[in-house]
């Protein structure tokens, strides 16, 4: 089973949470080569942090959007004209009875599938955390769970599995699958050829097997997404998040293998360091 925490980046900024924080360099808006730099070199520039010295990390479940609902309805246009190109690409014509309004549903069904971009964490979660003096597991397990593999956009489903240790705070129940909703509404990668190692439970024996095999290392993102943001907004004693997905891009094309399933986890904090509390997680949402 891997265990992910966030990493640091050599460009100055930290990667948590799948995305970077706002200390690295970013372009100007609106502004682009020599224009942007002048811009840049007129702005009054941050203190640049001492060599060794802590970086700030952004609460990443606090971000901002990527997207808002104004951005929607200006690009559902350009989306649909993408679409129609396509669907002529393919050979067919667009102006056929069966195809008139295609693109533009495509387009609309797209910005559904996708829908995380223009959503926060931080407004799922503000008025669902309780001070509770409840110290035993809870655990949310078969949450569904739907994506888009972002290198084929074809489906990802499967089911989530969250268990959490409350430190005086607790979270309400609905909220964890709404993270889930939140993350795994944005685009996610297929398998890739990096090996990764993967716990996966053994049917014939109460030991779990530790096993080397080709995982998605963006499942992985999604996994560690989803544990670090319910570790940022609770602070509990540790998190644990199980998934279990099948890829469409290694069912309808490609190796077209109809039965495999990629399953990645993240364990923080005691399931992390306590093998018991680990394993009473992991038989807990094989039950």
């Amino acid at each position: 089973m891997e265990h992910s925490e966030p990493t640091e980046q050599a460009d100055g900024g930290s990667a948590l949470n799948g995305h970077f924080d706002r200390t690295g360099k970013r372009p100007v808006p609106g502004g682009s080569g020599c224009a942007s730099a002048a811009a840049s070199a007129g702005a009054p520039q941050p203190p640049r942090a001492e060599p060794g010295a802590p970086r700030p990390v952004m609460e990443s479940w606090r971000e901002e959007r990527t997207r808002s609902v104004e951005d929607n309805q200006t690009s559902l246009p350009s989306l649909a004209a993408a679409y129609t190109t396509i669907l002529r690409g393919l050979g067919e014509d667009p102006q056929r009875q069966g195809l008139l309004k295609t693109p533009w549903r495509a387009a609309t069904a797209m910005q559904f599938f996708t829908k995380g971009y223009q959503e926060k964490i931080i407004d799922v979660l503000n008025d669902a955390i309780f001070d509770e003096d409840h110290d035993e597991m809870v655990i949310v397990k078969d949450i569904d769970m739907f994506s888009m593999c972002e290198h084929h956009l074809v489906p990802i489903f499967g089911r989530v599995h969250i268990g959490y240790l409350p430190n005086k705070r607790v979270l309400g129940l609905s909220k964890l699958a709404r993270i889930v909703e939140i993350y795994s509404r944005r685009l996610q990668g297929t398998p890739s050829g990096r090996r990764s190692k993967v716990s996966a439970p053994c049917h014939l024996c109460p030991t779990r097997l530790r096993l080397r095999v080709r995982a998605s290392t963006v499942q992985e993102r999604l996994t560690k997404q989803i544990a670090v943001a319910i570790t940022e907004a609770l602070k509990p004693t540790g998190v644990g998040v199980v998934i279990e997905a099948t890829h469409m891009c290694m069912v309808m094309r490609g190796v077209q293998k109809m039965n495999s399933k990629t399953v990645t986890s993240t364990m923080l904090g005691v399931f992390r360091e306590d093998p018991k509390t680990r394993d009473e997680f992991l038989a807990l949402i094989r039950s």
